[in-house]
């Protein structure tokens, strides 16, 4: 592994919501790291903090959003501590987005060559790493080509296109050119392949990881589909109610899942070969996170492995470690090369 320290260090990371219907706790202990031109898979059930995850460290929460405890290091400022205008900087100049549904996230009434141009004019410096005559290009020229890395055919004509005008995949390219416009030390990709046919996913997941590998970006794709992780990802972050339960190589954690949770995604997921009889459901529901009575491992009432020092407490999970796991009773030892 290398010496050099983490783009991103997620530390102990702790955020609950006040709402009406009781305190949610929405993510307790998150431990994360992401090193330069990584590509990281957050992966686990809709409803299991991936998403809110990412919109704490980028300062965009709900308002009923509160940090409890932990930190989180980009770049060797704690995002969790910066100003509004300090995050404003970093938002789409130093960190990329990439959100779930583009046709949300893009202006309808405003042509998508304006909507890169306004991430540009918002930065006011040319895009990191430009050399050569590139550099010298005026902001309609960059979104031009901003439009022409992401693979949009006839880029000059595609600059005055609205949103309703391009399809779903065509959009999701749009989206990443505005996510990559300044080109961003971090990205982040929630579900970035949302409501795409098969074929469309395969394109647009090519695409992110081959400008992520081209550009040395470090990149945190989150996604319920474990499978599609497998594919494209070095190494994957498994999360679970709120809880990171397990951290591995993705050759290491498809070779011996260790923690019951992993497992079970794993028996869920289809894969080469498998039948719809060889498939089987993860057991019961994630748990309420507003209950005053959450066991300390918050699958404890799904796992056939659970004992009682599963509810009275957690171990801890070393993020740093080549395969983490978050268990008193897990599956397999690592293998020792």
């Amino acid at each position: 592994m290398s010496n050099q320290p983490p783009l991103l260090d997620v530390n102990d990371f702790s955020l609950e919501f006040r709402t009406r219907g009781g305190t949610v706790h929405a993510l307790q202990h998150v431990n994360l790291r992401l090193a330069k031109g990584e590509i990281v898979g957050l992966v686990g059930e809709s409803g299991s903090g991936k998403s809110v995850l990412s919109y704490a460290l980028l300062g965009i929460s709900d308002a009923a959003a509160r940090v409890t405890a932990g930190r989180a290091v980009f770049g060797g400022m704690d995002l969790l501590q910066a100003d509004e205008a300090t995050l404003s900087d970093l938002r789409g100049h130093e960190i990329g987005m990439i959100f779930q549904s583009p046709r949300t996230a893009l202006n309808p009434i405003r042509p998508v060559g304006l909507q890169i141009e306004d991430v540009l004019r918002r930065h006011a410096i040319a895009p990191r790493g430009r050399t050569g005559p590139d550099a010298a290009l005026g902001v309609r020229e960059r979104a031009v080509q901003a439009l022409r890395e992401v693979a949009i055919a006839d880029p000059e004509r595609r600059w005055s296109a609205y949103p309703f005008e391009l399809s779903g995949g065509m959009c999701q390219r749009v989206m990443i050119a505005i996510a990559l416009a300044c080109r961003p030390a971090l990205l982040i990709a929630d579900e970035p392949t949302t409501g795409l046919d098969v074929t469309t996913q395969a394109a647009v997941m090519d695409l992110i990881t081959g400008l992520a590998r081209e550009r040395q970006m470090a990149t945190l794709f989150i996604t319920h589909d474990l499978g599609l992780a497998a594919e494209y990802c070095d190494r994957i972050v498994v999360m679970h109610a709120g809880h990171v339960v397990e951290s591995a190589t993705t050759a290491a954690l498809f070779a011996a899942p260790r923690h019951p949770y992993t497992a079970r995604l794993m028996s869920s997921t289809p894969h080469k070969g498998s039948t719809l009889a060889s498939l089987l459901p993860v057991p019961g529901q994630l748990p309420d996170l507003r209950r005053a009575d959450l066991p300390a491992c918050r699958f404890v009432e799904r796992c056939e492995r659970a004992g009682e020092a599963c509810r009275s407490s957690l171990p801890p999970l070393d993020a740093a470690g080549p395969h983490a796991v978050a268990c008193w009773h897990p599956l397999t030892e690592v293998a020792h090369a």
